[in-house]
């Protein structure tokens, strides 16, 4: 098995962890966080209905002048957060489940956790 395979399949079976322990709460919402090198996305999705309600980016063009004015990527990732909370208070939704997706809960994963938390958010 060469090192990419293993790498893969270990990272698919920490990201599953994190769902697996959290299955039973399938009547909250879950706030889906993803990332890359540069940019961070955040989703809130209905796991029953399977749809996606909110969705903030880094890339969204709404955000530009913030984005420019952030001087590192755990700013932008704050910048994230926040937004991700108020859109989710206009769509009358207060408790999710946080879902890191695999990512240790560190760095810019935690930056925006915390950023949504202080916006309204309860997970």
């Amino acid at each position: 098995m060469s090192k990419l395979t293993k790498d893969n399949a270990r990272s698919q079976r920490r990201r599953n962890r994190s769902k697996v322990s959290q299955n039973n709460l399938s009547d909250r919402l879950r706030l889906v966080v993803s990332r890359s090198l540069k940019n961070i996305q955040a989703q809130i999705v209905d796991d029953v209905n399977g749809k996606t309600l909110v969705s903030v980016s880094s890339l969204d063009k709404s955000l530009k002048s913030d984005m420019t004015k952030a001087k590192g990527k755990i700013e932008r990732s704050k910048i994230v957060g926040k937004k991700i909370g108020e859109k989710a208070k206009k769509n009358k939704i207060k408790e999710v489940w946080f879902d890191r997706n695999g990512y240790p809960y560190t760095g810019r994963i935690k930056a925006m956790a915390d950023a949504a938390r202080k916006s309204g958010l309860k997970f």
